[in-house]
């Protein structure tokens, strides 16, 4: 099935030609505008996460939250930010002033650039790397460093603490996720995030990953949330033991780049979860159905525009739905001990995620079209 979608950059270069531009000039005014639009995308995902992350713990403990600033309180993000942003920016005497300033910026940079291979659409994406899951594995093994650096540099105990345990952590939850992902990546015959929704997009939800690989999907969100530093797993920041962690000494924007990171890593963590297990943008029935059901052509550039607009609803809706769940996780678990965290990772997840795996191998040499082969 072909879904719809627009290569956006081949359109924009176009257009800027039919102006007169040159062929070279169009690219290079192309070149600033998908990080613009990633930062757009990211910076309201965070907006909207944070106003859900403090209604829902509202509700989950029977109070009201943010009402004040704007209607049901959807200005209170912006009101964080702007505080943030005014707040002075203090770096500690005996701080290390360089890799102080530089961890945050490494936290935040390789999460921003792991959007570009988030689909939306057929080709509704940045970036169509052909080994986009690998880029994002690669990308998200930086982040640690920045975390390490900054508890490092901080000249701090608690924040020196807190980043060896954000570093721990990090290494112990990043395998298993791998190892969850490259089963994925076996039945898809791809590394590319396209051809993986294009691969569960058959049969409708009956052909979503979840269902022949419901233990990896478990795997993977699980290590999402570690990677996250959600509760249960927020060893590294724990307030009751660390103050705040490797973030201790952090105010000002240095602090919003570790705010903004955590939660644009969240809905990327959401929005993966959804590509990979739950079809991404493909909707719970075929859409061909759809345009029969609607009577009309599935060819037609109305149903066109409306199966796409479809797609990027279908897309946001899954993991908003996965932002929820791991809302009320947060504010309905107990924080776990650093032992049993990585007792977690190395002596359960690792082993299961390699089992899962080479079953995953077995069953695709085995029944090779059912599982991609």
């Amino acid at each position: 099935m072909i879904s719809p979608g627009l290569d956006l950059q081949m359109n924009f270069e176009q257009a800027l030609e039919s102006f007169g531009f040159s062929h070279e000039v169009a690219h290079i005014l192309w070149l600033p505008l998908p990080m613009l639009l990633v930062l757009t995308a990211a910076l309201i995902g965070v907006l909207v996460t944070v106003w859900l992350e403090r209604k829902i713990s509202a509700a989950a403990q029977q109070r009201i939250g943010p009402e004040y600033a704007g209607a049901l309180g959807i200005l209170q993000p912006m009101a964080d930010g702007l505080k943030l942003l005014v707040k002075e920016d203090v770096i500690p005497k005996r701080a290390d002033g360089f890799l102080f300033t530089l961890g945050p910026i490494l936290v935040l940079i390789p999460v921003i650039l792991s959007w570009l291979i988030v689909p939306f659409g057929q080709n509704l994406l940045i970036s169509n790397v052909g080994i986009g899951i690998f880029l994002w594995i690669a990308l998200s093994s930086i982040q640690p460093i920045g975390l390490l650096m900054s508890g490092y540099a901080s000249n701090n105990k608690y924040s020196l603490l807190g980043g060896l345990r954000a570093a721990a952590q990090s290494i112990s939850y990043e395998i298993p996720l791998a190892l969850a992902v490259l089963a994925v990546v076996m039945m898809s015959n791809s590394l590319s995030t396209i051809d993986i929704v294009n691969q569960q997009n058959g049969a409708g939800f009956l052909s979503w990953n979840i269902w022949r690989q419901p233990v990896g999907f478990v795997i993977f969100w699980i290590c999402a949330l570690a990677e996250c530093e959600r509760l249960p797993f927020d060893l590294p920041e724990a307030e009751e033991e660390l103050v705040a962690g490797y973030q201790t000494e952090y105010a000002g924007m240095k602090f919003a780049l570790f705010y903004l990171g955590s939660y644009i890593n969240l809905v990327l963590s959401a929005l993966l979860v959804s590509i990979l297990y739950l079809g991404g943008w493909g909707f719970p029935i075929p859409i061909e159905w759809l345009s029969t059901w609607l009577g009309e052509s599935f060819n037609s550039p109305i149903f066109q525009l409306f199966a796409g607009s479809i797609g990027i609803v279908m897309t946001v809706l899954k993991a908003y739905l996965l932002v929820f769940l791991a809302i009320l996780l947060r504010w309905t678990t107990p924080r776990v001990r650093i032992d049993q965290l990585l007792d977690l990772g190395w002596k359960f997840l690792l082993p299961i995620s390699l089992v899962n795996l080479l079953v995953t191998a077995a069953l695709k040499l085995a029944f090779p079209i059912a599982f991609g082969g």
